[in-house]
């Protein structure tokens, strides 16, 4: 990870303000070259590792050929059952919306966090700050890389000060640090346009023993429509989180672009929506932009991709590679996705638990894809084609992906939405 805050002594925060904060600007721009943090009094958070042969780069990426920064990070510690990765993209250099994901494991508090941020590029489209290269940086990158900040600061004082991990507090000091992030206002107004708007999505976890059995207390937090997931061999992938739209359906989602009804920012109010689960050992947290899950054709193509990238890698960091490889060849939008895997002896103990898993998701989701609709499909193994079949009338495949996407959908779904949250309207 990089462009951490430096957590030490500081002059007084602004009278009314929560201790322990400071204004600052937003983090420089990523860089191609990774680096490790700053010195910081957080307890073994991992460091980042460069990949064998130095950062990736697509160097046909962006416009005039200039290369497209990506990262991909990763740390397998068998002992402790941690496995952790994140992989970020950028579909412009230098002009990507998402801040790089946030992983922190704090051991002595047996604690941990994951997240994403996407900067809402329609509603903070103006440029706000000019960074030392002098180029000028939109309201949703500014917003973005400042709730990554002010979500770090509130992890360390969640870990090591005591602070509650909790929705409220995690609002607060969104709201504080974006208070103080630069700003330039726009002439132009409307119920649309946002100062510094970003999208969250976070799991806050707690290593427990409750009756002899380890355990995690989560506690997902967001606001948008980035999301956070639980993965497991018997269960699948399990939303946690409900996007911030009046459309909650994820298929429906996939085929409409609804504005979100509620997302970080600098000058209205918002909300960080939580709950909190008690979850058995191992699992797979995640959390992920709309880059990785919005530009696939059913909300199961986008377990598939995870299980698929894992059973082909050998190493928890060759995992992360294919990952951002394959999200480079389908999505229109930066990309962001964090990954923490707890209570597994190592990455071969992970992928082997996910095998049967992965032949299921295949035979029910993959294999009954209509033909012409993309590249053929791969058997449970991931190697060998499906046998074509007879040719098909190219005019009838919208019909017959749409029905494709309904009936897979309607098996997909009550798996996924487990643990989603209630709408509003139906908490009361």
């Amino acid at each position: 990870m990089t462009g951490h805050y430096d957590h030490a002594a500081q002059p007084p925060a602004p009278t009314g303000t929560p201790p322990g904060y400071v204004p600052a600007p937003p983090p420089q721009p990523a860089r191609a070259i990774l680096q490790p943090p700053r010195p910081s009094t957080r307890a073994e958070t991992p460091a980042p590792a460069a990949p064998p042969d130095g950062p990736r780069l697509v160097p046909d990426g962006g416009p005039a050929g200039r290369a497209v920064p990506q990262r991909i990070w990763c740390v397998d510690r068998d002992r402790m059952g941690l496995l952790a990765m994140s992989v970020w993209t950028e579909r412009v250099a230098g002009r990507g919306e998402d801040a790089e994901p946030f992983v922190a494991h704090h051991m002595d508090s047996h604690q941990g966090l994951l997240a994403v941020f996407d900067g809402s590029g329609g509603a903070g489209a103006a440029p706000v700050w000019q960074a030392a290269d002098r180029e000028s940086r939109t309201g949703a990158w500014v917003g973005s890389r400042v709730a990554r900040l002010a979500t770090d600061v509130w992890f360390h004082d969640v870990a090591a000060e005591g602070e509650p991990a909790t929705s409220e507090t995690l609002h607060d000091y969104l709201q504080f640090f974006l208070g103080h992030a630069p700003q330039r206002r726009s002439k132009i107004s409307g119920t649309m346009r946002r100062q510094l708007p970003t999208t969250l999505a976070a799991v806050h976890y707690r290593l427990v023993r409750t009756q002899g059995e380890a355990g995690l207390e989560l506690t997902p937090l967001w606001a948008g429509d980035s999301r956070a997931y639980v993965l497991r061999p018997g269960t699948g992938l399990q939303v946690l989180t409900r996007d911030h739209t009046r459309e909650s359906d994820a298929l429906e989602l996939l085929r409409s672009d609804p504005p979100m009804t509620n997302l970080v920012c600098a000058d209205r109010e918002f909300e960080i929506d939580g709950q909190r689960l008690a979850y058995p050992l191992p699992c797979v947290l995640l959390a992920a932009t709309d880059g990785f899950f919005g530009y696939v054709h059913t909300p199961a193509d986008f377990e598939a991709l995870l299980l698929r990238t894992l059973h082909e890698a050998g190493t928890v960091d060759e995992w992360a590679d294919r990952v951002r490889r394959e999200v480079q060849a389908y999505t229109a939008d930066d990309a962001s996705l964090a990954v923490v895997a707890l209570g597994y002896h190592g990455f071969t103990d992970l992928r082997d638990q996910f095998a049967v898993r992965l032949a299921e998701v295949t035979d029910r989701y993959v294999r009954t894809r209509p033909r012409g609709l993309d590249r053929p499909s791969p058997d449970a193994g991931g190697a060998v084609p499906v046998p074509a079949a007879a040719p098909e009338d190219p005019a009838d495949l919208p019909a017959r992906v749409r029905a494709w996407q309904d009936s897979t959908w309607h098996a997909y779904r009550a798996g996924y939405e487990t643990h989603m949250p209630l709408a509003p309207e139906e908490r009361a």
